[in-house]
């Protein structure tokens, strides 16, 4: 090449180069501009809708795309929820749900890596249409987790365009850094949202169990009032009456003394249903493998069409640890025949080197645990808090898996207290 040849390519490259130098300055300060808002809502507070509805709209603006969707990680990090999203498509938040693995965003969730689709994305097998989001109506999409450490996955971030569009490396890699910067402020809101809502859970369940105790208190009065001690005012009536009798008319005093025979039986009977409902007689006389045997067998099963299977391990627990397994087995299955319309269930107790196991697992309709995590008014009485909360109260944790159609199975662990060596 001439040297007035070199000299005109020269003049022509000299202006790309400066327009690409002003094109990256350009993008830059988008760049930067983009994570101040995202700094700045997320210190506006800690909730996670309005944090994750903020950073769609300004990564749709930053990065020239028509519609983002935020999805966030269950607690449960099973499936992931939509969270934020722009208009029109913020109306369907909190309504969709997607499990991992499933759909290009639950791949993107379970393979922690990019997918980027520049067109016909029906094609792709990972593809899962919904159609109150419209996919048809965009072509090209890229999908990125959303991660921090040492947390790790958070949800996934997705941004689509009407128009076919080549995403670059750097398209990429702008979303990725977006996503790790809201991971970590959405994982505190996340936090911060479990935090209230067990503090909520927390507060109604003592209410509801400081009002349990006076309805107790009341019952238990009243019955002591009305039977124990009715009956023990006849009874000293007529040990009064046999008092008298004896040695004037000895049928008499026996007729009364049979009376009273018969009077004591029943106070027996009642001052034990008494105690009963305060400490489970039957842990003194069989046992907590005993006990929650002849729990299961009281359950009236032939009649309503349940047949329960146990397992019991026969080692004997400190006694709180015993209450709390044996009222956590009594409400659940309580709960089975009211609620579940099982016809199968199975009752297992297992004691191990350092935590002892309670599992109940039945056949029936089970429940969402998205909208439920911990039962409700539904599930009679407290619902699953009351078990969770005893669980809990002895060091324990309460687990439950359950879905719609597919029965439900609650697992309550309670760590054992090391006995001293000999």
């Amino acid at each position: 090449m001439t040297p007035e040849g070199r000299s005109e390519a020269t003049r022509e490259t000299s202006p790309r180069r400066a327009e690409n130098a002003v094109r990256d300055l350009v993008d830059a300060d988008r760049e930067l501009a983009l994570l101040r808002e995202l700094i700045q809502a997320a210190s506006s507070g800690p909730g996670v809708e309005p944090l994750a509805e903020a950073a769609a709209r300004m990564i749709t603006a930053a990065t020239g795309t028509d519609v983002c969707f935020v999805h966030v990680l269950d607690d449960a990090e099973r499936s992931l929820t939509l969270t934020g999203a722009t208009p029109p498509f913020d109306a369907e938040v909190g309504k969709i749900r997607l499990p991992l693995g499933r759909g290009v965003s639950g791949w993107v969730a379970s393979h922690r890596e990019p997918v980027v689709i520049v067109e016909d994305k029906e094609s792709d097998p990972r593809y899962l249409p919904f159609e109150s989001l419209r996919g048809s109506d965009f072509t090209s999409m890229v999908s990125v987790p959303m991660e921090t450490d040492p947390v790790g996955l958070v949800g996934v971030l997705n941004v689509h365009t009407v128009a076919r569009r080549e995403f670059t490396g750097r398209d990429v890699e702008l979303l990725l850094v977006i996503g790790r910067l809201i991971a970590g402020a959405m994982h505190q809101a996340r936090l911060h949202r479990q935090l209230v809502a067990r503090e909520r859970a927390h507060e109604n369940f003592v209410e509801q169990v400081i009002e349990a105790q006076e309805i107790e208190r009341r019952r238990l009065a009243g019955d002591i009032h009305d039977g124990i001690s009715q009956r023990l005012v006849t009874l000293s009536y007529r040990l009064d009456a046999a008092t008298r009798a004896v040695g004037v008319d000895d049928t008499v005093a026996a007729e009364q003394l049979g009376m009273a025979r018969e009077l004591v039986d029943l106070t027996l009977q009642e001052a034990r249903a008494a105690i009963g409902g305060l400490r489970p007689p039957v842990l003194d006389d069989l046992g907590l493998a005993g006990g929650l045997a002849s729990l299961a067998r009281s359950i009236p099963q032939v009649d309503i069409g349940l047949y329960i299977n146990t397992d019991l391990a026969d080692t004997r627990l400190p006694d709180h640890i015993e209450i709390a397994i044996y009222r956590i087995a009594q409400e659940c299955l309580q709960n089975v025949v009211k609620h579940a319309m099982a016809t199968n269930a199975s009752l297992t107790f297992s004691v191990g080197d350092d935590s002892a196991r309670l599992e109940i697992v039945d056949n029936g309709v089970g429940f969402d645990t998205f909208e439920n995590p911990l039962g409700g008014d539904e599930m009679g009485g407290y619902g699953l808090l009351s078990m969770a909360e005893r669980a809990e109260i002895v060091g324990g944790r309460l687990n439950i898996r359950s879905r719609p159609g597919s029965g439900t199975a609650v697992t309550a662990t309670i760590p054992l207290p090391s006995l001293p060596a000999d």
